[in-house]
């Protein structure tokens, strides 16, 4: 029959300075199925070091370990956890118990990276601590522990998975006499159900329970002997093992346990956590409030320039607003207007002229620019009526002295006075004009919107007050189907084809739109890119804690490699904890930077933020993002320790 653990020729050396340490030299070594073994020796014989190595905690320098006949120096990482949680249940001197699970959790541990169902799990982890007089005591914390109880604790986690060999280092030395013999007992208990167990002790007393004694020197096996002891005969049946569930439902439960220690982590060290949240939750409000703030004061320009008109070509005499012989170009007619108006994509014309005069009511006198435009001016500049009625075609063609004024002038003449603008007849220049209306006021194509404004019939104004037919502009609102530059070329072709020549220009009031809107879209780049770093930063701090916390839990990390954790999942587990880390940061950024909005829009600005979803989901993946990439390199450097370095 195969020997369960046979060693030949094997060796452990270690870098001492610029040689080697040798700590085993050429072990053989064999060990039957059932056997209940000692292994002593002095502090730094190597005991230790062969226990390490006999339950692939450690690698041997050379030789050869085979278990059950399989050569274990073959074997991968995943293979060797494979066997340590499937054959291997470890009993360390100093309990090594995580401290955030309760003694029911502690004990699941190695059955949940063997992919066991939870309630068959939970159930036979019970039934392990009841069976060692534990079953009071299951939702207990480490801490609340007595030391034989954790012990007892470590006991039923190593035979969680119904492990066939149990090691135990140095089992009773933190105990008192009492719980010593009770944890020796249990030894007793589990080699009379067969299996195998292998002490390492110091002890001689301790040693004497053992059917057999190995004694290292010197890292040399010096004595092998069979003691006089007899098994213990105790009827105490084995507890079956868990089912294990889908491959699948494997992988999901490992997730949800990861999960889960990962909350525990983090409420473990709530500060910690907080502080490389912070970094976070500062990246994810600035982007967000800088996005809100751009995309803010975006609209506000944009409706400021929808208060020049929409859609909208302004068609001046001239080569630019530069050219001084402008005013001597007469060719810019009332008829260019009308024959503009019958192209299939314009939507509107009006034909403007414009002077400044004085006007008057009562005793108010004020300066006001006086605007000669056509019937179809207040649609084409998208004019808001406050009271009264608009001049139509009729007064137009009947050059009545019908006028609409704004809001700044009806306060100017009629505010004092608290008289109805409406029916009011106003002195302009020396021509009287009957206030037919009222419009809010609105943004010049150039100038303050503060000017006082009066809009007169073009006829009129023509007529009455500069005796000139020729217009100062025409403005066409182009089909909303219809692209502005397409319509500012052809627009440019038709009226040359009539003058014979270029004599005016066109101003395209959607360019100055694009223009603004790239302007203020690149300022917010420009400040996003600012907020962006601050997101790196705390990126990095994640990192720096992370790694941090690696090196402040290696011990866990050796637990949980030495009862089977793979590779991928210690790297999960500490890869989700980065992941939440910065997913809560992410969440309370954006409620920060939402808050912060209600507080700026209450404060009454010329503008408000403007939130959207998008840059809230993309800041919530950016978060995700800093999470894996900035948690990677700690998970990683965790998933990669030795256990055994780990452990020590």
């Amino acid at each position: 029959m195969t020997p369960l653990i046979t060693v030949e020729k094997l060796r452990r050396e270690y870098p001492s300075g610029e040689g080697t340490i040798a700590v085993l030299k050429d072990i053989d070594l064999t060990i039957e199925k059932g056997e209940m073994v000692a292994i002593v020796g002095s502090s730094g014989s190597g005991k230790s070091t062969l226990m390490n190595i006999l339950g692939l905690l450690d690698r041997p320098t050379s030789g050869t370990y085979c278990i059950s006949g399989q050569e274990t120096s073959t074997l991968d990482n995943d293979e060797r956890s494979a066997l340590r949680r499937e054959h291997f249940g470890f009993i360390f001197q100093r309990y090594h118990l995580l401290a955030e699970l309760s003694a029911l959790g502690n004990v699941e541990i190695p059955a949940v990276y063997a992919g066991r169902a939870r309630a068959p799990r939970r159930e036979r982890a019970a039934a392990l601590l009841g069976r060692l007089g534990m079953a009071e005591r299951t939702e207990h914390l480490p801490g609340q522990l007595s030391g034989g109880q954790q012990q007892r604790v470590s006991i039923a986690r190593a035979l969680m998975n119904d492990a066939e060999v149990i090691l135990a280092d140095e089992p009773t030395g933190a105990l008192d006499k009492v719980s010593g013999d009770e944890v020796l007992r249990i030894l007793d208990e589990l080699h009379a159900e067969g299996r195998t167990i292998i002490i390492v002790t110091h002890d001689p007393g301790v040693a004497a329970r053992a059917e057999r004694i190995i004694e290292i020197s010197d890292g040399r096996i010096v004595s092998d002997r069979h003691s006089q002891k007899d098994a213990t005969e105790v009827a105490v049946p084995a507890t079956p093992r868990a089912q294990s569930p889908s491959q699948i439902g494997a992988r999901v439960d490992r997730f949800r346990e990861a999960f889960l220690m990962a909350i525990k982590a983090l409420r473990a060290h709530r500060m910690r956590s907080f502080l490389t949240m912070l970094g976070i939750i500062i990246g994810i409000a600035s982007v967000i409030s800088v996005v809100a703030l751009g995309t803010g004061s975006q609209q506000k320009v944009l409706a400021n320039i929808s208060s020049l008109g929409t859609n909208t070509l302004e068609i001046f005499p001239g080569t630019g607003f530069g050219d001084v012989r402008a005013a001597r170009v007469k060719t810019l007619v009332v008829s260019d207007a009308d024959a503009l108006s019958q192209l299939s994509y314009v939507d509107a014309v009006t034909p403007t002229v414009s002077t400044a005069e004085t006007v008057r009511f009562g005793a108010v006198e004020a300066n006001a620019l006086v605007n000669g435009v056509g019937s179809e001016y207040f649609v084409v500049k998208g004019s808001s009526l406050v009271k009264g009625r608009l001049f139509n075609a009729d007064s137009v063609s009947s050059i009545s002295q019908d006028a609409v004024i704004d809001e700044n002038a009806a306060k100017a003449l009629f505010g004092d006075s608290g008289l109805d603008p409406i029916g009011q007849v106003i002195m302009v220049g020396s021509v009287p004009c009957r206030v037919i209306g009222v419009i809010s006021s609105q943004q010049g194509g150039f100038g303050s919107s503060d000017n006082l404004s009066i809009f007169l019939p073009y006829t009129s104004v023509q007529a009455r007050f500069i005796g000139d037919m020729s217009l100062r502009s025409v403005t066409v609102r182009v089909d909303d189907s219809v692209d502005t530059a397409v319509a500012e070329q052809a627009v440019t072709e038709f009226l040359t084809r009539r003058h014979g020549t270029r004599d005016f220009f066109v101003l395209n009031t959607d360019d100055i739109r694009q223009t603004i809107t790239s302007t203020t879209q690149a300022l917010t780049l420009l400040v996003s890119a600012i907020a962006v770093i601050s997101l790196v930063v705390g990126g990095i701090g994640v990192m720096n804690i992370m790694l941090v916390s690696v090196s402040e839990r290696v011990s866990e990390i050796g637990v949980r490699m030495a009862v089977g954790a793979r590779r991928h999942d210690i790297l999960q587990q500490f890869l989700i904890e980065a992941v939440l880390v910065c997913l809560i940061g992410g969440v309370v950024g954006i409620a920060v930077a939402l808050a912060f909005g209600l507080a700026f829009n209450a404060a009454g600005t010329s503008f408000t933020l403007v939130f959207s979803m998008t840059p809230m989901l993309m800041a919530f993946v950016c978060s995700c993002f800093i999470g894996i990439v900035f948690g990677y390199l700690p998970a990683r450097n965790a998933s990669r320790l030795d256990p055994v370095a780990a452990l020590s």
